[in-house]
């Protein structure tokens, strides 16, 4: 039997050639173009879009959400959870940073994302001081995963949030209420001081009007006479605002000392490791905390770093390779700058770097000495290429 007649004993297989002679009569040629698939999944997936900054909303101190609108009228749709990448030109050097869109999926019009001002930080300064409505960025199309996966997470879910890492739970608690989809959420979220909580207020106001999403704040150094929850996100905190943590799966955002201190707590409390999904988190603040930096290895010491065998630059051993090439005034693909995305991944052909033991690079880079630049830290001169 060849493929014809096989088809030709397949139910409904002949009635459908026949309608597709009736719409060929109407229609004319249905054949679809040769660049249809690649057009429709750049449509979906662009690789940038041209955006400009049509609002900027004052959320705290130290907090401003810059409102996105596309160029050309058209934001691709995107998962509550979902980042994007942002560049930027700071003087003479041309960056980005990744953030969560706080906006939920449905507001198609626009992306908002929410930055919080890092001290210690390069780019927050920038988007928290000289940027004005009217600006224009290329961002990335939205990526990530860090949502809601239907077929494994349930519908009781736990929120565990610190700093600007309320940001994606801001999206998704405003599809479910907004969608009236039928989940329950208890949102944790954790803040140093009472002043600086962002979106606390809607947080407030939407658990108050909707009975199944639930609001804790935890103050960390609350002002005199808070009546709040105080301290940190301990095992206690959580089971007083939950009572049983059974079948409820728990998301993590912020920064990494929340999650240092709240992984323990979950074990404590016999979460399962299955049952927690967690948001990757860029470079920390001071590499030399990490467990296994060199302790010989001073984050001031400059190395040579020869690149695609041509120029060579300086890199600081306390600064990420990827931040170094970008002050040198080279382009390196990048998307998520947590270490998990694989865009920045760079081969190391003489030398050594120091990764996080949480980036989670593939062992097939390891036996062949690549590296996640975002991630990496110069430990000796260096020879690599992109």
């Amino acid at each position: 039997m060849n493929i014809q007649e096989f088809l030709g004993n397949v139910e409904g297989f002949k009635e459908a050639i026949e309608e597709r002679e009736i719409l060929k009569r109407v229609f004319g040629d249905l054949t679809l173009p040769k660049d249809f698939v690649e057009s429709f999944v750049s449509l979906l997936h662009p690789k940038s879009i041209d955006v400009k900054a049509v609002d900027i909303i004052e959320e705290t101190p130290s907090t401003k959400t810059i409102r996105l609108s596309p160029k050309d009228g058209y934001l691709p749709p995107f998962r509550a959870g979902q980042y994007v990448s942002l560049k930027v030109k700071i003087g003479k050097v041309l960056t980005g940073r990744s953030f969560t869109i706080s906006s939920p999926p449905h507001t198609r019009g626009y992306y908002d994302v929410t930055v919080r001002r890092m001290e210690e930080g390069f780019v927050s300064h920038y988007l928290m001081d000289d940027v004005k409505v009217g600006d224009e960025f290329q961002i990335s199309a939205p990526s990530g995963s860090f949502y809601h996966e239907p077929l494994t997470d349930g519908k009781d879910l736990v929120f565990i949030g610190g700093g600007s890492g309320i940001t994606p739970f801001r999206s998704i608690i405003r599809e479910v209420i907004d969608r009236g989809l039928d989940f329950n959420i208890w949102l944790i979220y954790g803040s140093r001081t009472t002043d600086d909580v962002i979106f606390g207020d809607e947080f407030k106001a939407i658990s108050e009007k909707h009975k199944n999403i639930n609001y804790q704040l935890v103050v960390s150094e609350p002002p005199a006479g808070y009546k709040g929850v105080t301290g940190f996100i301990t095992a206690d905190v959580i089971k007083d605002f939950l009572g049983s943590v059974k079948g409820k799966t728990f998301y993590m955002c912020g920064p990494n000392l929340m999650y240092s201190f709240v992984m323990p707590e979950l074990e404590k409390l016999k979460v399962p490791g299955r049952r927690i999904k967690k948001e990757a988190y860029g470079p920390p603040a001071d590499i030399t905390k990490e467990p296994g930096w060199p302790s010989d290895v001073s984050p001031d010491k400059v190395f040579k770093i020869k690149v695609n065998g041509e120029k060579t630059i300086d890199a600081k051993a306390g600064e990420p390779i990827l931040s170094s090439l970008e002050r040198a005034g080279l382009v390196s693909p990048y998307l998520c700058r947590s270490g998990e995305c694989s865009y920045c991944r760079t081969k190391v052909h003489v030398g050594k770097a120091f990764m996080p033991d949480r980036v989670p690079i593939r062992e097939s880079d390891r036996w062949y000495d690549y590296i996640h630049s975002c991630m990496a830290y110069p430990l000796s001169d260096m020879e690599i290429s992109y």
